[in-house]
């Protein structure tokens, strides 16, 4: 690695300093005298405007002495290699030399061979601070090129048990994490993906993955967020930001309409330790997993009731018609496959939308009534303090008991 180091000679004898200079064969050394200085002050000066590498210096200088030269190099070119050259063989001189860290210690008259071989060991260290700063400076590059990759890899391992809540905390830090627990955890599946059909081939689930990735990214790019494909055929959402409902809702909607493909979407909140979030990933895939196990009519069902529960005439009947099946068969499905029936599904959908329109906007208890699918205020207070153990008066006003 070829690089010219630039010397500074400091002394305040002309005769010292000419010697100096000729007893090097400088550019056999990749060194350059870049200047000469007569005074600590105007070492100083040339010292800064020329960003030496290398310091000779005399201890006793008029105006400003070589210690508090040498204290002030340290201050503002902390990586100069600085060698004392004096006439004072003093063991408080070394002392200071030490503490200030000098490279080394000479004593007039100068020994020409000895200066060389100092010289030589200076350029070593040089050179070597040099290689290592230019592969911390590739190392740096490469780590900034993968850092998505880096943190995707590090989620992965951190929701599989891999990790000790140690290694957890430093890695956080590492990667500009927030040091706590996200706030939700996200889980997003296609089901025609793991069919016993394969509707895909695997170029097109490659294309599907990499377009969830882009939207996920678009619509959540203002959060702190990490996004990641598990395992299993899961993929992983984790956000450390307050997001509201309706951003969520938007995200599934996005991904619906762009992909035109059916899109299993499931968020949690997440309120425990950092050494419990693969216990929260854990409990959220098998409640997803359970849901892949319904019969396509309740998935069917259950899309149509989340297309249009605001509908005020929405009705078991007016699914299974549409559906072309028994009312009686559609409930008996959905409580065999949900374990819950159409009008707890129906409320619990309304109930979120309605929560979603309290802490976002201005409408009236009647307006929001109205645009989540019942025919009365009256109705829609008595289901939602069912549900939420407060009117919607006093949820809105932070009253929760």
């Amino acid at each position: 690695m070829q690089k010219n180091w630039k010397v500074l000679i400091a002394d305040d004898e002309p005769v010292i300093r000419e010697g100096i200079r000729e007893a090097v064969d400088w550019q056999k050394l990749q060194m350059e005298v870049v200047d000469e200085a007569e005074d600590g002050e105007e070492a100083l000066e040339l010292a800064l405007e020329h960003m030496i590498d290398i310091l000779l210096v005399d201890l006793n200088m008029p105006i400003m002495n070589g210690i508090t030269l040498i204290k002030h190099i340290r201050e503002h070119l902390p990586q100069c290699k600085i060698i004392i050259i004096s006439g004072h063989d003093e063991f408080t001189y070394a002392q200071e030399a030490i503490r200030l860290n000098v490279h080394d210690y000479i004593l007039k008259p100068v020994n020409p061979q000895q200066l060389i071989n100092v010289l030589e060991s200076v350029c070593k260290e040089l050179e070597t601070t040099l290689q290592q700063n230019e592969y911390f400076k590739m190392a740096s590059t490469q780590i900034t090129k993968n850092f998505e990759m880096l943190r995707e890899k590090f989620c992965l391992e951190w929701i599989n048990y891999s990790l000790e809540e140690k290694e957890i905390m430093e890695q956080l830090q590492f990667l500009n994490l927030p040091i706590e627990c996200p706030k939700r955890l996200g889980l997003l599946q296609y089901p025609e993906f793991y069919s016993n059909k394969p509707l895909m081939s695997e170029k097109d689930k490659d294309l599907f993955t990499f377009s969830t990735k882009n939207i996920v990214f678009e619509i959540l790019q203002p959060f702190q967020t990490v996004f990641f494909s598990d395992n299993d055929g899961f993929m992983v959402i984790l956000l450390w930001d307050d997001v509201s409902e309706d951003i969520l809702f938007q995200l599934k909607h996005a991904l619906k309409a762009y992909l035109k493909i059916t899109v299993n979407l499931h968020f949690q909140y997440l309120e425990g330790k950092i050494s419990e979030l693969a216990d929260y990933y854990k409990g959220c895939k098998e409640m997803m997993e359970k849901t892949l196990d319904i019969s396509p009519i309740v998935r069917r069902a259950r899309e149509y009731i989340q297309n249009h529960f605001s509908n005020q005439e929405l009705t078991l009947d007016s699914i299974a018609e549409y559906l072309q099946v028994s009312p009686v068969y559609l409930s008996r499905i959905i409580k065999q496959d949900l374990g819950t029936s159409f009008v707890s599904i129906l409320t619990e959908m309304r109930i979120k939308k309605a929560i979603r329109l309290l802490n976002s906007t201005d409408l009236s208890i009647y307006e929001i009534a109205e645009l989540v699918g019942y025919d009365s205020q009256h109705y829609f207070s008595t289901a939602f303090k069912k549900v939420m153990g407060v009117s919607p008066n006093k949820y809105r006003k932070g009253v929760f008991s």
